[in-house]
């Protein structure tokens, strides 16, 4: 069987997770193929709140199998904690249901220091400081550590001894910061490495053997395509590639392979740090999309806490997406959370210095000059939580869906309006 995509396609935040856990129903395996625990991805089952920042969103399906690809970049001592959580809440995690790839890289304390010291500088970018672009960085530089080193231990707390070691006098030369102590974390993380060897494996050999045997294959993504390392709004981006290429390079699987790809939007816009925003609100409208941050759901990182900027449906962003992405359909969420208002805007060109454009700009010094220019559509006050087909829908929201399909060319086939699993309406 072909390979499903599932991406998001504004700046992350979108609901990926609910709508990954929906589709791993159908799947033999999901697997992550970029990021690493940067990522916050929350599945809300029976009431329980889920939030997961490194393990695929397939675990919660039993008989899936899961796997973290050599795109994704892995805190050892998080990926434990993780499990752990998840072990707790009914959900363990095993060797059965997880792979890990020998190929990915590992993120360690130095990465995570230098995150922190550079982005208490002015040099900072608005990062989850979780040391992911550091590992990246490593990893380019062909001195990063990879996971297949934990299933030798020794070796591998040799290696984290001596990244700490040169990581030391960076942060003590260019930041001015303490010292970190290269032997307890080598301690540290070898005995992590112990408990996380058992999960390493040839993932790419994994997954063809699937492909070859027909099992159905579910590749998720991590932030999405406006944080992308080449695609994004650069500076202001995570270090991997968000986009469907990330998942021939990060899972090591053809193209040829992928026949669909689903990109996941907000009925709105969120954005976590720094980085232009064209349709981005403030005042009292932008407090009533964020909500309180008493609800899980409310507009508050996953990862970080951080209050989320808001701002009205971006379908100048969206088809952008769709072209880099070639998604073949689109999954809406959190259409209630609309409910109520009076209009809904949607900007579909962007105003520059007088001049009219309708492509996105690629140059974030012209996006961050860009003015949105808007389309108003009339609102709807009937609660949606209850409604399981599209025709439930009242028809300002039925409307709205339409004009996102038509400025996007991409059919809108899943609709989210509400947290738990069975608040989605299939199309």
């Amino acid at each position: 069987m072909p390979i499903t995509v599932l991406l998001g396609a504004q700046w992350g935040d979108e609901g990926k997770g609910r709508i990954t856990d929906a589709l791993a129903e159908s799947a033999d395996i999901v697997a992550r193929f970029n990021g690493g625990d940067n990522a916050g991805h929350t599945i809300t089952i029976n009431g329980a709140v889920f939030k997961l920042h490194l393990l695929p969103s397939g675990v919660f399906r039993p008989g899936c199998l899961n796997i973290i690809g050599n795109g994704v970049v892995i805190n050892p001592v998080n990926f434990l904690k993780e499990c752990d959580a998840l072990a707790a809440g009914g959900f363990p995690i095993t060797p059965d249901n997880l792979q890990i790839s020998e190929a990915a890289h590992v993120i360690l304390p130095g990465h995570v220091a230098l995150d922190a010291a550079r982005e208490s500088t002015h040099g900072g970018l608005g990062t989850t400081r979780r040391g992911i672009g550091f590992a990246y960085s490593d990893k380019a530089a062909r001195i990063g550590l990879r996971a297949g080193l934990m299933r030798r231990p020794d070796q591998f707390a040799q290696a984290v001894r001596a990244h700490t070691q040169r990581v030391n006098q960076i942060l003590a030369r260019d930041y001015g910061c303490p010292s970190l102590d290269a032997d307890a974390l080598a301690e540290q993380y070898a005995h992590a490495a112990q408990r996380i060897a058992p999960y390493v494996t040839n993932t790419a050999r994994t997954l063809h053997r699937a492909l070859a045997e027909g099992k159905r294959i579910l590749a998720e993504g991590a932030q999405a395509a406006l944080l992308d390392i080449d695609h994004g709004t650069y500076p202001f981006v995570t270090s991997s590639n968000a986009t469907v290429g990330g998942v021939l390079t990060g899972l090591g699987v053809p193209a040829q392979a992928i026949d669909r790809v689903v990109g996941t939007a907000k009925a709105f816009c969120t954005r976590v740090g720094d980085g232009p925003f064209v349709t981005e609100l403030d005042g009292e409208l932008a407090l009533r999309l964020r909500g309180s941050g008493a609800n899980p759901w409310d507009e508050y990182g996953a990862t970080t806490g951080r209050p989320r900027r808001v701002g009205w449906f971006d379908a100048v962003a969206l088809r952008y997406a769709a072209q880099i992405n070639g998604f073949t359909e689109l999954a809406l969420t959190k259409l209630d959370i609309l409910t109520g208002l009076d209009q809904v805007l949607i900007c579909i060109a962007y105003d520059h210095h007088g001049e009219r454009l309708t492509d996105f700009p690629q140059d974030s010094a012209v996006l961050a000059e860009c003015r949105p220019i808007y389309e108003a559509l009339p609102g709807w006050s009937e609660d949606v939580r209850q409604a399981r087909c599209f025709d439930a829908l009242p028809a300002a929201a039925r409307a709205y869906i339409a004009r996102i399909e038509a400025l996007a060319n991409v059919p809108v086939t899943m609709v989210s309006v509400g947290p738990e699993r069975d608040q989605l309406i299939r199309r």
